[in-house]
């Protein structure tokens, strides 16, 4: 493989062959200089080179392929140009906002979000009315409008395959072959991976041409998050966790488990002990999984148990404390893990919960990190606990959407009017098509919600509930 050149790690975006709809596009993220992902792939995107790059979450991937594709489109050309594909709904949604977001000044841009877990009718309209210049969707969904001969990537001229460990590990390795098989020999392939398992390095030498390599490394982003490692029985894994949920008392956690039976189980204990805990796994519904991400995201929830697959695509900017309540099992996973807290210059801190069976583990983290990792002791929780922090804010849902022409300051509208709340007790306010999320201090929820179900919000009545 050719590696990129060094030259560019210092260069602004104004130095690239960018239209000026792209030049716009990129200042009205607010982005100045390239971070170091983009400085070295770039270049080579917008040369036509193919390109596999190890990459951690909040890297500036998105932006780097997402200036690759919108360069290469032809706006007056109707085909699908472009497919993007993630593992999950989730990160999916992220990638479109964002590529929409680089693409506001560029005219009749058609840019579709496809993915499993929606009603299918909807989609198969949408294709049949007008081909998005650019698809972003799971590969599974994609397979199906690919063989209902809704989905037509025979004009695709870029195709970029986002986490693509993740899509592995989920078992999307038949959709994507034939996904590509659908796609032109000579489009453009662009892979992007935390972790490079022999899966990968496989998938990479059947699809991709002579790529150019690049590897961000996560080492100095991690240089603010301090780690620590606790030994502990396994029996007694869940009582330290309490324990040092109890001492540590985040705003804003996530624990990683490694297998998903684990994940209900733990978020469960935790409940039970008082903690304002949430499971997220790829087992669970749809609209019950944008329900969680809405509670953390807008701190009604204060610990999320996830598995790795569950929490890609997850976007929280000030994370305070992330838990391996189980080792991970390779050294790539554990720093993409941690890679969540102590962002944007933040301190961080992380946690590691290990028993003696995975000490092994370990070792392989020590050897990737190459320096001596710090051990803590603590000891588990007995008993039920009176002194757990509650979530700050509550969630209330209002059964009514975009679709209800429903906005963000109808609802606030409606909470600081005939409510009577003051606008900083009101919080994150999500409207999804057909339901919206408020979030509520948490002492003041059982007035708006009463106030809300006696009301009015817009001049209508709609079903308000607490989640």
């Amino acid at each position: 493989m050719n590696s990129a050149s060094p030259d560019a790690l210092t260069a602004s975006f104004d130095r690239l062959p960018l239209t000026s709809a792209l030049l716009q596009g990129v200042q009205s993220l607010g982005y100045a200089q390239m971070t170091p992902v983009q400085a070295q792939a770039l270049p080579a995107i917008l040369d036509g080179r193919d390109l596999i790059a190890q990459a951690p979450t909040g890297s500036g991937k998105t932006a780097a392929f997402g200036l690759g594709l919108l360069h290469r489109l032809d706006p007056g050309t109707g085909a699908t140009q472009a497919l993007v594909l993630c593992p999950t709904r989730e990160l999916a949604d992220q990638v479109g906002r964002q590529l929409r977001r680089l693409a506001f000044a560029m005219p009749n841009l058609k840019l579709s979000i496809l993915c499993g877990g929606m009603p299918l009718a909807p989609q198969l309209d949408s294709l049949a009315q007008h081909a998005p210049q650019v698809v972003v969707g799971t590969p599974g969904r994609l397979q199906e409008l690919l063989r209902k001969r809704a989905l037509d990537l025979s004009s695709v001229r870029t195709l970029v395959f986002d986490e693509a460990d993740r899509m592995l590990d989920m078992g999307f390795e038949e959709p994507i072959r034939e996904l590509v098989k659908a796609t032109p020999a000579s489009r453009q392939g662009l892979l992007f991976s935390a972790t490079f398992p022999d899966g990968v390095r496989e998938i990479s030498r059947a699809m991709l041409r002579d790529p150019v390599e690049v590897t961000v490394e996560a080492g100095e982003r991690h240089a603010a998050i301090e780690q620590r490692f606790y030994e502990v029985e396994p029996a007694r894994k869940t009582q330290l966790l309490a324990a040092l949920l109890l001492q540590e008392r985040p705003e804003s956690c996530v624990v990683f488990c490694n297998m998903r039976r684990d994940v209900d189980e733990v978020a469960g204990s935790l409940a039970h002990y008082g903690f304002t805990a949430l499971a997220l796994h790829g087992d669970m519904e749809q609209r019950d999984r944008d329900e969680v991400l809405v509670r953390f995201a807008n701190r009604s929830c204060n610990v999320l148990v996830a598995s790795d697959v569950a929490a890609r695509g997850l976007d929280v900017k000030e994370l305070a404390l992330v838990v391996n309540h189980d080792v991970p099992s390779d050294a790539d996973t554990y720093v993409h893990r941690i890679g969540r807290t102590g962002r944007a210059g933040r301190e961080g801190l992380a946690i590691t919960l290990c028993t003696p069976r995975e000490k092994n583990r370990v070792e392989a983290i020590e050897q990737r990190q190459g320096a001596p990792l710090a051990w803590y002791r603590a000891t588990p929780l007995t008993g039920k606990p009176n002194n757990v922090p509650a979530a700050a804010m509550t969630t209330l849902r209002i059964d009514a959407g975009r679709t209800d022409k429903l906005r963000p300051g109808d609802i606030l509208g409606a909470l600081t009017g005939d409510a009577g709340l003051k606008a900083d007790a009101v919080g994150k306010i999500d409207v999804f098509p057909t339901r919206s999320y408020v979030a509520v201090v948490r002492s003041q929820a059982a007035q708006a919600l009463a106030r809300l179900r006696e009301g009015k919000i817009k001049g209508r009545k709609f079903r308000v509930s607490r989640l």
